[in-house]
């Protein structure tokens, strides 16, 4: 169940930061608070994971699903650009979330 609550955590991270995007420093009413909800509910749930999973490996996984998550946001939703370099750093940190889940308990 801790990966599960990682994982949600990891998809809020997704959530929070996208938000933050939206809320043009924190001007726009409903983007700001949807930012403060994501970001309260994934540290909710990352609270949850560290229960179970190790501290360094929990932060790693979130903090790499959010990274993803996010570049891929920046490049569906804001037309970032979607170059083999960034790709192949994508997949550099997906290995080594896999690489973490894979060796830890």
């Amino acid at each position: 169940m801790a990966w599960i609550f990682l994982g949600l955590a990891g998809v809020l991270e997704v959530a929070f930061s996208t938000a933050l995007k939206y809320a043009e420093g924190f001007t726009r009413l409903i983007p700001s608070l949807l930012f403060v909800i994501a970001y309260a509910a994934s540290a909710w749930f990352l609270s949850l994971a560290v229960k179970t999973i190790p501290l360094g490996t929990a932060y790693a996984v979130w903090t790499g699903i959010g990274a993803v998550g996010t570049v891929l946001v920046g490049i569906i939703l804001f037309q970032e650009p979607a170059t083999a370099a960034r790709m192949a750093c994508l997949c550099l940190i997906v290995g080594g979330i896999i690489g973490l889940k894979l060796v830890s308990t």
